[in-house]
Order: structure tokens, then sequence, then C-alpha cells
């Protein structure tokens, strides 16, 4: 949130602006043709097409019913239960997977520092303290 100084600071930096109304535009068939096709592809989203042209999202919306093949008004889309829990079984795997690693990682780590107080007390020299870098 901003606080009282800055939106007064704000305010007096912009200038009011005076309420004006919009000239109706009509955008052309081909237009509308081009900009759903560029949706369709993915090269534009929704939100940033209707900033750029200052169009209403419902009006993209609209062109994009009537102009795309694939989008059809009244369109729902399924999620089957058997594709999520597949989805959730694939990432369960990789978690234990990765669990699996990070016990392996563990176990060697614990295994070298024994390995070096074994040898510390063998040769009788305190190996952590000889071998470490100076601060």
């Amino acid at each position: 949130m901003l606080s009282r100084d800055t939106k007064s600071q704000k305010a007096e930096k912009e200038p009011k602006k005076k309420f004006e109304l919009r000239a109706k535009r009509t955008f052309s068939e081909e237009f509308k043709k081009q900009k759903v096709k560029e949706l369709v592809n993915k090269q534009i989203s929704i939100g940033e097409l209707s900033k750029l042209y200052d169009v209403s999202t419902t009006s993209v919306y609209r062109w994009l019913y009537k102009y795309s093949p694939h989008h059809k008004r009244g369109t729902t889309q399924v999620v089957q239960m058997e594709s999520e829990a597949q989805k959730t079984k694939l990432l369960q795997q990789r978690v234990a997977e990765l669990e699996r690693i990070v016990g392996q990682k563990q176990i060697e780590i614990d295994f070298l520092n024994e390995l070096i107080t074994v040898a510390g007390a063998e040769l009788k020299v305190d190996l952590k303290k000889t071998f470490c870098t100076k601060p």
C-alpha cells in the first residue's frame, strides 16, 4: 500500500486528465482474423492484445470464437481424473528418486567425515584443522 505522502506526491506529478469519450472504432475482418491467428499460434496473449489495441477482453474473445476453428463458444475442457492421477504418480516417483539421491549423497558425506576422523586418529594429526584453508 502507498502511504499518504506517496499518494499525494503521485497526484501532484500527474496532471488530471479530462474525461473524454473515445471515438467508435471498427476493426476489419482481415485484422481480426490475423490477430486470432496470432492468438492461436501463441504469439500474443489475450491480455496483451487487449492492452495493445485498447480493446476489451470480451471483444477479443468474441473474435476468437468467431474466427478460430478450434475455439467455439460453450466448449468445455474436461480434466480426466486418470490423467491427473498419472501426473501425480509420475511426480511422486520423481520425488522418491530425488530423495534417494540425496540420501546416497548424505551417506557419502558421513563416510568421508568418518574416514577423516579415523585417519586423523591413526596418524595422530587433526586432519580437519591441518587441511582447512585459512580464512
